[in-house]
């Protein structure tokens, strides 16, 4: 038995294990609102403050920064390590948005819907799973950032009218989930 001076490891959940894994939901979540965050920034970049829809585009990157935010936050009070591989969701996800800006204004809205659609899977996910009330704290934060990832779906599939790019669309919700996957055990 552990002394009072002595930390109790957590333990590692092995394959096919079907426990709550609430450090795996945070790293992932974060790892996503980071590459959602810089989707938005790639988008502006290229698109410009002036460009019509730089208003919207900026209203979405607040509120991914607000996600951000409480992520990182939860974070570190809970001593969650972040994926290895923030460096390259730093980079992909700004070469994403500046990427599809770069197409036009009816691609930029396709991959925002293309992702959010995932995400709010993702975290749709995450709230079934959560439902016990395992974990209240995280479970109400998903549930906040989920309503926000809804509304930016909905506002890209009014700009592009929904499946504008179907091949795009397809490949963006690809790299998605396989994020998802990568986030949850690196």
């Amino acid at each position: 038995m552990a002394d009072a001076e002595t930390p109790i490891k957590p333990r590692r959940h092995l394959p096919g294990d079907r426990r709550l894994d609430t450090r795996a939901m945070i790293r992932v979540d974060q790892a996503g609102e980071h590459g959602a965050a810089r989707i938005y920034a790639g988008q502006l970049a290229v698109m410009g403050c002036r460009h019509a829809m730089a208003g919207e585009i900026r209203h979405m990157a607040h509120q991914e920064q607000r996600h951000l935010d409480g992520m990182n936050a939860v974070m570190a009070r809970r001593g969650v390590r972040p994926t290895l591989f923030g460096p390259f969701w730093h980079v992909a996800g700004f070469a994403l948005g500046a990427g599809t800006a770069l197409l036009g204004p009816k691609a930029a809205m396709a991959c925002t819907e293309a992702v959010e659609t995932v995400i709010d899977e993702h975290y749709g996910e995450q709230t079934a799973a959560l439902g016990d009330g395992a974990d209240p704290e995280l479970k109400a934060m998903i549930d906040d950032y989920r309503a926000d990832e809804v509304e930016h779906r909905e506002a890209a599939a009014a700009h592009t009218g929904g499946g504008a790019f179907p091949v795009l669309e397809s490949l963006i919700k690809a790299g998605c989930r396989t994020a998802i996957a990568v986030a949850k055990r690196i």
